[in-house]
Protein backbone atom coordinates (compact mmCIF):
# COMPACT_ATOMS: atom_id res chain seq x y z
CA UNK A 1 0.00 0.00 0.00
CA UNK A 2 2.78 2.75 0.57
CA UNK A 3 4.51 1.72 -2.54
CA UNK A 4 1.11 3.00 -4.19
CA UNK A 5 0.55 5.76 -1.88
CA UNK A 6 4.45 6.72 -3.34
CA UNK A 7 3.27 6.06 -7.27
CA UNK A 8 0.42 7.79 -6.87
CA UNK A 9 2.25 10.68 -5.39
CA UNK A 10 4.76 10.50 -8.50
CA UNK A 11 2.94 10.43 -10.66
CA UNK A 12 0.82 13.84 -9.49
CA UNK A 13 4.23 15.38 -9.17
CA UNK A 14 5.21 14.24 -12.77
CA UNK A 15 1.44 15.84 -14.16
CA UNK A 16 1.64 19.36 -12.04
CA UNK A 17 5.37 19.55 -13.61
CA UNK A 18 4.16 19.08 -16.79
CA UNK A 19 1.14 21.26 -16.81
CA UNK A 20 3.30 23.58 -15.72
CA UNK A 21 6.12 23.23 -18.02
CA UNK A 22 3.52 23.49 -20.69
CA UNK A 23 1.92 27.26 -19.54
CA UNK A 24 5.62 28.18 -18.73
CA UNK A 25 6.52 27.40 -22.45
CA UNK A 26 3.06 29.38 -23.72
CA UNK A 27 3.64 32.39 -21.12
CA UNK A 28 7.25 32.16 -22.93
CA UNK A 29 6.29 32.40 -25.99
CA UNK A 30 3.35 35.00 -25.43
CA UNK A 31 5.46 37.32 -23.90
CA UNK A 32 8.71 37.26 -25.76
CA UNK A 33 10.64 40.48 -26.65
CA UNK A 34 9.16 41.71 -30.29
CA UNK A 35 11.46 42.82 -32.39
CA UNK A 36 12.02 46.56 -32.62
CA UNK A 37 10.11 46.25 -36.37
CA UNK A 38 7.24 44.24 -35.36
CA UNK A 39 5.98 45.41 -31.92
CA UNK A 40 3.74 42.74 -30.40
CA UNK A 41 1.42 45.38 -29.34
CA UNK A 42 0.76 47.03 -32.37
CA UNK A 43 -2.16 46.80 -34.69
CA UNK A 44 -1.49 44.62 -37.53
CA UNK A 45 -3.12 47.03 -40.16
CA UNK A 46 -1.42 50.71 -38.96
CA UNK A 47 -2.27 54.22 -40.79
CA UNK A 48 0.31 55.59 -43.33
CA UNK A 49 1.64 54.04 -46.72
CA UNK A 50 1.41 50.29 -47.14
CA UNK A 51 5.42 48.48 -45.91
CA UNK A 52 7.46 46.76 -48.29
CA UNK A 53 10.74 44.87 -47.83
CA UNK A 54 14.13 47.12 -48.41
CA UNK A 55 16.16 45.49 -50.95
CA UNK A 56 17.68 42.06 -50.29
CA UNK A 57 16.11 41.89 -46.76
CA UNK A 58 13.81 40.17 -45.44
CA UNK A 59 11.19 42.13 -43.85
CA UNK A 60 10.13 40.70 -40.39
CA UNK A 61 6.78 42.80 -39.25
CA UNK A 62 3.07 42.10 -38.20
CA UNK A 63 1.44 44.67 -40.85
CA UNK A 64 -0.72 43.13 -43.04
CA UNK A 65 -0.72 46.30 -45.63
CA UNK A 66 1.92 45.39 -47.68
CA UNK A 67 2.92 47.27 -50.85
CA UNK A 68 2.91 44.24 -53.76
CA UNK A 69 3.52 46.07 -56.49
CA UNK A 70 6.90 46.94 -56.13
CA UNK A 71 7.98 43.79 -56.79
CA UNK A 72 7.72 40.68 -59.00
CA UNK A 73 6.64 38.12 -56.21
CA UNK A 74 6.05 38.46 -52.85
CA UNK A 75 7.41 35.38 -50.28
CA UNK A 76 5.71 35.29 -47.30
CA UNK A 77 6.86 32.69 -44.54
CA UNK A 78 4.62 32.56 -41.87
CA UNK A 79 6.06 30.72 -38.81
CA UNK A 80 7.25 31.48 -35.94
CA UNK A 81 10.90 32.14 -34.50
CA UNK A 82 10.73 29.50 -32.22
CA UNK A 83 9.47 26.78 -34.37
CA UNK A 84 12.15 24.45 -35.50
CA UNK A 85 11.47 23.89 -39.15
CA UNK A 86 11.01 27.70 -38.98
CA UNK A 87 14.45 28.42 -37.87
CA UNK A 88 15.45 26.40 -40.83
CA UNK A 89 13.81 28.77 -43.04
CA UNK A 90 15.41 31.87 -41.78
CA UNK A 91 18.52 31.25 -44.06
CA UNK A 92 16.85 29.91 -47.08
CA UNK A 93 15.03 33.50 -46.83
CA UNK A 94 17.55 35.96 -46.71
CA UNK A 95 19.46 33.86 -49.63
CA UNK A 96 16.63 34.18 -52.05
CA UNK A 97 16.04 37.82 -50.68
CA UNK A 98 19.53 38.54 -51.30
CA UNK A 99 19.79 36.59 -54.76
CA UNK A 100 16.84 38.54 -55.84
CA UNK A 101 16.67 41.97 -54.45
CA UNK A 102 15.36 43.54 -57.62
CA UNK A 103 12.49 40.66 -57.96
CA UNK A 104 11.47 39.08 -54.75
CA UNK A 105 10.27 40.59 -51.81
CA UNK A 106 10.43 38.32 -48.23
CA UNK A 107 8.30 39.15 -45.86
CA UNK A 108 7.95 36.53 -42.46
CA UNK A 109 5.12 36.95 -39.94
CA UNK A 110 5.45 35.21 -36.80
CA UNK A 111 2.07 34.01 -36.43
CA UNK A 112 2.66 33.22 -32.43
CA UNK A 113 3.11 36.78 -31.50
CA UNK A 114 0.25 38.13 -33.89
CA UNK A 115 -2.44 35.05 -35.28
CA UNK A 116 -3.80 38.05 -37.56
CA UNK A 117 -1.27 36.49 -40.24
CA UNK A 118 -2.16 33.67 -40.11
CA UNK A 119 -6.28 34.00 -40.00
CA UNK A 120 -5.75 36.49 -43.15
CA UNK A 121 -3.62 33.93 -45.12
CA UNK A 122 -5.52 30.80 -43.52
CA UNK A 123 -2.49 29.17 -42.37
CA UNK A 124 -3.48 26.27 -40.09
CA UNK A 125 0.22 24.78 -39.80
CA UNK A 126 4.08 26.37 -39.71
CA UNK A 127 5.74 26.96 -41.54
CA UNK A 128 3.47 27.71 -44.27
CA UNK A 129 5.04 29.81 -47.55
CA UNK A 130 2.75 31.86 -49.91
CA UNK A 131 3.70 33.14 -52.86
CA UNK A 132 1.72 36.35 -53.89
CA UNK A 133 2.14 38.49 -57.53
CA UNK A 134 2.38 42.07 -57.95
CA UNK A 135 -1.47 42.63 -57.54
CA UNK A 136 -1.30 40.74 -54.16
CA UNK A 137 -2.96 36.99 -55.72
CA UNK A 138 -1.75 34.14 -54.57
CA UNK A 139 0.61 32.17 -56.95
CA UNK A 140 1.74 28.98 -54.86
CA UNK A 141 1.34 27.92 -51.74
CA UNK A 142 4.22 25.06 -49.33
CA UNK A 143 3.70 23.67 -45.85
CA UNK A 144 6.18 22.44 -43.67
CA UNK A 145 10.33 23.13 -44.45
CA UNK A 146 10.50 24.63 -48.72
CA UNK A 147 14.01 23.97 -49.86
CA UNK A 148 16.15 26.43 -51.39
CA UNK A 149 16.25 24.46 -54.84
CA UNK A 150 12.22 24.33 -54.95
CA UNK A 151 11.58 27.64 -54.36
CA UNK A 152 14.17 28.63 -57.08
CA UNK A 153 12.42 25.99 -59.38
CA UNK A 154 9.20 28.19 -58.46
CA UNK A 155 10.79 31.20 -58.51
CA UNK A 156 11.90 30.07 -62.15
CA UNK A 157 8.53 29.32 -63.12
CA UNK A 158 7.17 32.75 -62.76
CA UNK A 159 9.80 34.47 -64.54
CA UNK A 160 12.40 35.26 -62.53
CA UNK A 161 15.80 33.72 -63.02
Amino acid sequence: MRRNSIALVASILALVLIVGCANESRADRDASTPSPAAPASAPAVQSGPPVFAVKGEVLVTNRLDVDFSKYQVTFLELGADRCIPCKKMQPIMKEIAAAFPDWVQVIFYDVWKDPAPAEKYRIQLIPTQVFLDQKGQEIARHVGLFPKEEILELLKNHGIQ
